[in-house]
């Protein structure tokens, strides 16, 4: 650990001055030698252990003890299960996020705290291959889609940056505020995600993916315009 720089500055100017005086005793011992040298030989001895001790602090080289440091952790599985979920579009979003609360301090002073944040978030959209339903005819190799699920928010990653947070002595922010902040500010970006082109991208996106793939076998898309409509109902279930 090393001395901070005014710390340091402050004991090698400690040490300088104490040199300086033991200069003087010195000279003063040299020059009137009396019945007190012994008591000044001791005090110079003191005056030089102490500028040791000053100079070995101010060097830096004095460092504690590491802290011991021990971590465990144990990792509980609580469910696992067979999904069929594809991605077919990703969005990047920026949503600046204003917060502002006030309060009245013996309900009549009255006190506000305000914070600035940018949520920074990636989306991923896709669908759930488990709720395709579908008729296929043999004869004519065409496959209709009977029931075509909406799109899904599959996955968010949100990242906060605080930015201008004012609050005053008698309103803090608290951890359920910031926890209220966070949760604000992912529901403003998934409100966004929406109304974006992302939905349609995803829709586009399956269409061209599941016409090539009966393409391959030799099957026709009777009704891929079913795909298009589904873009308007963007569904999200938080627990995936």
């Amino acid at each position: 650990m090393k001395t901070p720089g005014k710390l340091k500055f402050i004991l090698w100017l400690g040490g300088a001055v104490l040199l300086l005086m033991i200069v003087m005793l010195i000279y003063q011992l040299m020059q009137s030698p009396s019945s007190g040298a012994i008591m000044t030989l001791v005090m110079l001895m003191v005056g030089l252990l102490l500028g040791g001790v000053i100079a070995f602090l101010a060097s830096g080289k004095f460092s504690a003890q590491p802290p011991i440091i021990r971590e465990d952790s144990h990792t509980i599985a609580e469910s696992m299960r067979k999904v069929f979920k594809v991605v077919t579009a990703e969005g990047h979003f920026n949503e600046i996020y204003n917060y502002e609360e006030t309060s009245r301090i013996f309900n009549f002073i009255p006190s506000k705290k305000r914070a600035l944040v940018i949520v920074q978030a990636k989306i991923l959209i896709g669908y759930d291959f488990e709720k395709f339903r579908w008729q296929f005819d043999a004869e004519t190799r065409k496959l209709r889609l009977l029931e075509f699920p909406p799109p899904e928010i599959l996955s968010t990653e949100t990242d906060y940056k605080y930015y201008n947070i004012e609050e005053q002595f008698f309103n803090l922010f608290s951890k359920d505020d910031l926890a209220k902040i966070q949760q604000n500010g992912k529901k403003k970006v998934i409100e966004a995600a929406k109304k974006s082109h992302l939905p349609e991208v995803a829709a586009e996106q399956m269409r061209t993916l599941l016409s090539e793939l009966l393409e391959t076998k030799n099957i026709t898309l009777e009704n891929p315009s079913v795909i298009a409509e589904s873009q308007h109902r963007v569904e999200y279930h938080p627990e995936n």
